[in-house]
């Protein structure tokens, strides 16, 4: 038992996630692709928005404050200028940023642990579990994804909630494949069959020995899903599948639609503020590719 030990610590390569990733060496790698570099400079600016913006612009933004149909710099009060009911964009703004980077982070959440929990089991046990759930992924994959998320709001009341539980359900099946594509690879490795010869049980396998040699290109996926949610809520909301008691970025585009020609800014600011927040997710996800990679780094 005490060869074999020693055999799986030999065999079994360092984790490419968890401590391994908090090495200073990975944190260069990241920092030294001006992608990721701008990515976190976008997102810290989003981020700030949705936490310090709040200091500036503390109001109501469903409150009728000012003037309607003010324009951007038209008056320092309201400096982004108001809707056709007065209401502050400013303020609407800081608010939906907070609620679509809510929904983006913890439906991405659901849909990654949706993913890595079907994919693991399908890639390790392989035969008959692996055809009964791919054949799951696959039903999933065969009605697009929105209109799926569509049905689900529909079905229940809208709400953060809802929409959270909508996105992830919709979002998981890249994810699984991804995962199960790794466990394929991974299973037959020679740390893990030495695992099986010290008596390790299936869970403590998949749990400590492969999924953590898994997870790198789930970070990066999960990443760029992140944007993918961001997009979904904004386009449920403006359809009118949003919570109407939240303010988000697709909140505000759908109340500026039917003044889209006289006053575009009101479709305009929070449409840029989600391609600045897509843009700065997919320029991450990119920079932890390129660091995550081991075949990217070589070059």
């Amino acid at each position: 038992m005490t060869a074999a030990a020693s055999l799986l610590r030999r065999l079994r390569p360092a984790p490419r996630t968890g401590a391994a990733a908090l090495q200073p060496s990975f944190a260069r790698r990241v920092l030294h692709s001006r992608a990721s570099v701008l990515g976190l400079v976008l997102l810290l600016l989003v981020v700030a928005a949705g936490t310090l913006g709040r200091l500036w612009f503390p109001g109501d933004p469903w409150e009728m404050s000012g003037p309607p149909m003010l324009w951007p710099g038209e008056d320092r009060a309201f400096p982004l200028g108001t809707d056709f009911m007065g209401r502050d964009l400013a303020t609407g703004l800081v608010a939906g940023a907070g609620v679509s980077l809510l929904i983006g982070l913890v439906s991405t959440l659901l849909s990654a642990t949706l993913g890595v929990a079907i994919g693991a089991l399908a890639g390790y046990f392989r035969g008959g579990v692996d055809a009964v759930l791919l054949r799951l992924i696959e039903l999933f994959q065969t009605v697009p994804s929105f209109v799926l998320a569509v049905v689900l709001v529909s079905l229940f009341k809208p709400s953060v909630a809802t929409a959270v539980f909508a996105i992830g359900i919709v979002s998981w099946p890249p994810t699984a494949r991804l995962v199960r594509s790794e466990f394929l690879q991974l299973r037959e490795r020679e740390f893990v069959l030495a695992g099986r010869t010290l008596g390790m049980g299936h869970a403590r396998l998949i749990l400590t020995q492969i999924l953590p040699n898994a997870l790198p290109p789930v970070v990066v996926v999960s990443t760029l899903s992140v944007a993918h949610a961001i997009q979904t809520e904004a386009a449920l909301a403006f359809l009118g599948l949003g919570d109407p008691n939240v303010m988000s970025w697709g909140t505000l585009i759908g109340i500026g639609r039917e003044q889209v020609v006289d006053a575009w800014y009101i479709c305009g600011l929070p449409g840029l503020a989600i391609i600045v927040t897509v843009l700065g997710f997919s320029l991450l996800g990119e920079g932890l590719n390129d660091a995550l990679n081991p075949h990217l780094r070589k070059r």
